[in-house]
């Protein structure tokens, strides 16, 4: 009875907003209950002045119609469009900076991800279908538990039926964080044992283990479930991609990255725990990433590097690139070295080298590595000694590349761009 007035519900205010099932108009008014009442809203956020917008309006009202006739469950995926000029308060609501923008709403919320694809019809309705697909894995064994990819991050519920309100939460959490996780339910007899205190839900990664990673509170609160689960699937340090780049550069925060050998599996292990260790609090004003050397060989060569040099670690501030100045190996592996290159970023203090030539040089952190220890000890040996005659070398301006990921960000070509800071 529930799902049938909900669809009801749906069908309402689809057929009220739109005209010959293309895609709906939504306002102020209307707005929270068409993205919260389906499953998956496909929203155009648009301006009539922008070339780009008219050329795609055709096309998504098209896909807008074409949907609902090839869904089973008309309303639970939804086209909608904002006109930006009409709907300012709207478009600022979610942030717009660009048009036309496709976001993706789940239950209501919006998603990080953008539609980012070929603007056609059957494009467009293929990844609306794709992003209906069920958002879980539901297993047959507890034995596919050792097949997980833990590379990747797994969220594991186990239930004892699929009707209980806490499988319905966990469900829900699952669609919105789909992107971010892989969701995996054993239900019934086959999780059993791992039921005897009752349903529970935990997290699985190469960095954890069941034990330590069990959600502590009732599944019944969505609020809760939720806010855990999305701190779990979003890593401190990411992985960058050619498919993700984009998405990643247009967050506008500088990138801390690890260029290393895709065989190299350690250095990037060592630059996760130094970043959790001296600088996880600077989450929100950087990203930190690692990447495939090989595939990013292009800001390799304008940073003057190739394969042969990694790994390396640079900051990408979206003006300027800039060389960690140590050995990375020696330096990730010395307190206080990553957390001074990203302080010196925020001071200026690397973007002032550049105009000026480098600061008068502070007393030096010593760098060792973790197995090998220095010759001696003293208490004095990062003091400049009266004893020890140099002359000052001349100081020739730097010159650091241009950003290259900056160059990944939207492309004028397929938006008009409203701010140019990124």
């Amino acid at each position: 009875m529930r799902l049938l007035l909900a669809l009801t519900l749906i069908t309402a205010l689809v057929g009220k907003h739109s005209v010959n099932g293309e895609a709906v108009s939504l306002n102020l008014e209307n707005a929270d209950s068409v993205l919260s009442a389906s499953s998956i809203a496909v929203v155009n956020f648009y301006a009539d002045w922008c070339r780009f917008s008219q050329i795609l309006a055709p096309t998504f009202d098209e896909a807008g119609k074409k949907i609902q006739e090839e869904i089973s469950d008309p309303g639970s995926v939804v086209f909608a469009k904002v006109d930006c000029d009409r709907e300012g308060t709207l478009a600022a609501r979610y942030r717009i900076n660009k048009y036309p923008t496709l976001k993706i709403f789940r239950g209501g919320i919006m998603m990080k991800k953008e539609y980012r694809g070929q603007r056609s019809v059957d494009a467009l309705v293929q990844f609306a279908k794709d992003e209906a697909k069920p958002p879980i894995n539901e297993m047959d064994s507890l034995s596919q538990l050792s097949e997980l990819d833990l590379k990747k991050l797994h969220i594991i519920g186990y239930f004892e039926s699929r009707e209980s309100n806490n499988f319905h939460t966990f469900s829900r959490v699952a669609s919105i964080l789909r992107d971010d996780c892989h969701f995996h339910v054993a239900i019934g007899p086959i999780s059993v044992n791992e039921r005897l205190n009752g349903d529970h839900v935990n997290f699985h990664s190469s960095d954890t283990t069941d034990q330590s990673n069990q959600y502590p509170l009732g599944l019944g609160d969505f609020d809760s479930l939720y806010k855990w689960s999305a701190e779990k699937c979003t890593p401190l340090v990411r992985e960058i991609t050619f498919e993700n780049a984009e998405e990643l550069t247009e967050e506008g925060l500088p990138f801390v990255i690890l260029f290393h050998h895709p065989d190299d599996s350690s250095t990037p292990n060592v630059f996760k725990k130094r970043v959790q260790q001296e600088a996880a609090h600077e989450r929100a004003s950087v990203s930190f990433l690692v990447a495939d050397g090989l595939k990013f060989a292009h800001p390799l060569h304008h940073l003057g590097k190739s394969a042969k040099d990694l790994p390396i670690l640079a900051i990408d501030s979206f003006r300027h690139m800039y060389v960690f100045p140590h050995p990375v190996k020696e330096g990730l592996n010395t307190d206080g070295l990553l957390k001074r290159f990203i302080e010196d970023l925020h001071s200026g203090k690397l973007h002032r080298e550049f105009h000026h030539g480098p600061d008068p040089t502070p007393p030096a952190i010593e760098v060792v590595s973790n197995d090998k220890k220095p010759e001696h000890e003293s208490n004095t040996k990062n003091i400049p000694r009266d004893d020890i005659k140099s002359q000052p070398k001349v100081q020739k301006m730097t010159s650091p590349p241009e950003s290259t990921f900056r160059k990944l960000g939207p492309s004028r070509n397929r938006y008009t761009i409203l701010r140019d800071e990124l």
